[in-house]
Order: structure tokens, then sequence, then C-alpha cells
């Protein structure tokens, strides 16, 4: 497998694609270092590729793929037919998780994270720049630790939104 470098976004892209947007500016405007893989950039082809098609194009950004985000908006955990396997893509390959909650819960939220990341070695943070920025270099960085110690459903604890100032 080649040299993994990106951060593959998941999110609903009908209802939280404006999300997306705020993250490219805050890549852009705040400095954020690391790039994105949108898979809700394949829209051309949506009329006329397969299901199967697309998982394909999806699995081969996937493998390219240092770590991801799941945003998760008020119907994340409702999608199954792309959001579903892509998460549980990632979790087959071991790829670090940060999930991000648009309502801005700094820890898990169990009335909206998608079941299937219960339980897992991810961490969940709010919809700050600087809080994500935090995780994936934190977290992903020490994902291969915090996953042998049997981690779970992690959070950032306040301290740490202090020093970041939020």
């Amino acid at each position: 497998m080649g040299y993994r470098n990106k951060t593959y976004v998941i999110f609903d892209g009908d209802k939280d694609m404006w999300a997306y947007g705020f993250m490219l500016g805050w890549n852009k405007n705040e400095h954020m270092e690391f790039s994105f893989y949108n898979a809700h950039d394949l829209r051309p082809m949506e009329g006329t590729a397969s299901e199967g098609y697309v998982k394909s194009v999806l699995r081969q950004r996937l493998q390219n793929t240092k770590q991801a985000i799941v945003i998760v908006g008020d119907s994340t955990r409702y999608l199954y037919r792309f959001v579903r396997w892509e998460i549980e893509t990632c979790i087959a390959m071991g790829i670090p998780i940060v999930v991000v909650n648009l309502n801005d819960s700094k820890t898990m939220d169990t009335n909206l994270c998608p079941p299937i990341l219960r339980g897992t070695c991810t961490i969940h943070v709010p919809f700050r720049a600087k809080a994500i920025q935090f995780a994936l270099d934190d977290f992903c960085d020490g994902f291969a630790n915090y996953k042998a110690q049997g981690l779970i459903d992690l959070y950032l604890k306040p301290h740490v939104y202090t020093s970041l100032g939020l």
C-alpha cells in the first residue's frame, strides 16, 4: 500500500455539505495542515455509475487515507448505503476516526452517533477547527497505542479545550 497522506471526510452530502465547506475554509484560512478527500466530488457520475463502481473508487481513496473524519449531524446515523459502508471500511482498514459533532457536543452523543461507531477506538469532538486539528494530530498519531490499550469512545479533557482557547 502506498503512502497515506489524506484525511477522508464522511458526511451527509445532502444536509451537512455546509460543514464540509467550512472545513475547507478552515484549511485555507486557519492553516490546518491536512488535505481532504471528499467522496461527494463523485457527483457527476452518480446518475450513471453503479453502487459497486462508486464503492470501488471510494475504496481506492481510502487506501491513500491517513485518517478519517465523520461529521455527525441530525441524520448521519440513518445513512447506510455509503456513510455506514465508509465507516465500516475505515474500521476494517484500521484508519483512525475523528467523530465531529455538529451540535458541539464534546463527547459521544448517543442520540446522534451512528451505532457502528459506538464502542470503537474513536475520538469525539465538537465542530471547532482547533479541536478537530488537535484530535487529528494527537489521537491519530497515537491511534495504534490507544487501540492496543482497548480505549474506546474517547474525548478531549477540559484542560485541552482551555489550552486551545475553547
